[in-house]
């Protein structure tokens, strides 16, 4: 069983985490490890039926065609494993011991597996409850509240010795926080980036949303966010100001006549910036449903390099954990990418009059070699416009 080309980019990849144990029996397409590329985590599936013998290590990094495990076939499979028909009518045998025979049960998540290590808690003590027994990220949050006893009783002296602890330890960079480093080093000294800011009085939002929110929820089945008035209000100017929306590759300028716009996700391994394809073309409902989807999968690593392939701008929200203004860099090849921050309640003059506004700064970083300085400042005040003019975004004026 050998690495198997993945992508056009991807060169090499890390082996996170085992599904089936060495010398196991396992069946062909049953997934015996999980491999962590630069965007995307992985099932690798057995090729054929037999014992299973590892060859790798997880966390090793192994390059496309690399040995990762052999499998013998001239092993047949176990009695146990042949016969739980005799077994099906007991009441309590097949409960208990089918879900033994598959390769989720009782093994992780990728992003279960990190919160159990930072919670020093073994995967044998947790209760998975995902499909075939697979523990997710909610039981992993979950398992410390699972033994309450246990935790007041030890509780006065984990204080004590946390107090004037002195210990360090060592954790291996995942392969994504890695990718995601070196992609941040590069945009930062690869292109001449610079950031222009401006506010937008989110005032008329605000009622847009308290006003129909109801409606579009009882007719779409989903809440109109601000994300998605963002996203459509910057689709609607890139396409007016190609600039924005285009990329450096060697001497030339890649414009496109689309929307892609990614947008940026926290995930326990890392941040990822999945794109939501022609953003100009959909409905907000539509907007809305595809970034659900996409947030899901990303927290549940199971992006596919199709879903994170892509993007012509991105949109990045540091609000939702109270940034009030940042500069957020670059997501390479792309050459602008917006930061949105906290709405704070602040006192402006308003036709010779002080008001409280709901107002939020806005940051846009873009690489000076494609766009000039006027270029991005007339593109922040077009979309602060259409924020705070609403009705001009939904006739799309």
């Amino acid at each position: 069983m050998k690495v198997p080309t993945i992508g056009e980019s991807i060169t090499e990849v890390t082996l996170s985490q085992w599904l089936k144990k060495d010398g196991d029996y396992i069946n062909i397409d049953e997934p015996i490890c999980e491999f962590e590329s630069d965007k995307a985590t992985l099932e690798f599936p057995a090729e054929a039926a037999g014992k299973l013998m590892y060859v790798a290590s997880e966390g090793d990094d192994l390059e496309i065609g690399a040995l990762v495990a052999k499998i013998d076939t001239s092993v047949s499979a176990p009695a146990a494993q042949s016969a739980p028909t005799t077994a099906a009518p007991s009441v309590s045998t097949p409960s208990v011991e089918a879900p033994k025979e598959n390769y989720a049960t009782g093994h992780p998540s990728p992003a279960a597996a990190k919160a159990l290590r930072e919670k020093g808690i073994e995967s044998s003590n947790v209760q998975g409850t995902g499909k075939d027994g697979r523990i997710t990220k909610a039981d992993a949050e979950n398992a410390k509240a699972s033994s309450p006893a246990e935790t007041v009783a030890s509780a006065p002296i984990a204080s004590s010795a946390k107090d004037f602890s002195r210990n360090t330890r060592r954790e291996k960079m995942s392969r994504m926080r890695r990718t995601i480093a070196s992609r941040l080093v590069a945009a930062k000294n690869e292109s001449a980036m610079l950031t222009t800011f401006n506010e937008v009085d989110l005032t008329e939002i605000i009622k847009l949303r308290k006003t129909y929110q109801e409606k579009f929820v009882e007719k779409y089945g989903i809440k109109l966010g601000y994300m998605s008035l963002f996203s459509k209000a910057c689709a609607q100017v890139l396409l007016e100001m190609p600039a924005v929306n285009a990329q450096l590759d060697g001497n030339e300028f890649i414009y496109h006549d689309y929307a892609d716009i990614s947008i940026a996700i926290s995930t326990p391994t890392g941040l990822v910036v999945p794109p939501v394809h022609n953003v100009e073309s959909l409905k907000f409902h539509e907007i809305e449903f595809k970034i659900k989807e996409l947030a899901v999968k990303a927290r549940e690593g199971k992006l596919t390099l199709d879903e994170m392939s892509g993007g012509t701008f991105t949109i990045t929200n540091g609000g939702i954990f109270g940034s009030m203004m940042s500069t957020p860099i670059l997501n390479k090849p792309q050459s602008a990418i917006l930061g949105m921050h906290t709405i704070q309640q602040r006192p402006m003059a308003i036709d010779g009059e002080v008001k409280i506004r709901p107002m939020m700064y806005l940051a846009l970083s873009y690489d000076h070699r494609v766009i000039d300085g006027s270029t991005s400042v007339t593109f922040l005040v077009k979309v602060k416009a259409l924020l705070e003019d609403p009705m001009t975004l939904m006739m799309e004026l």
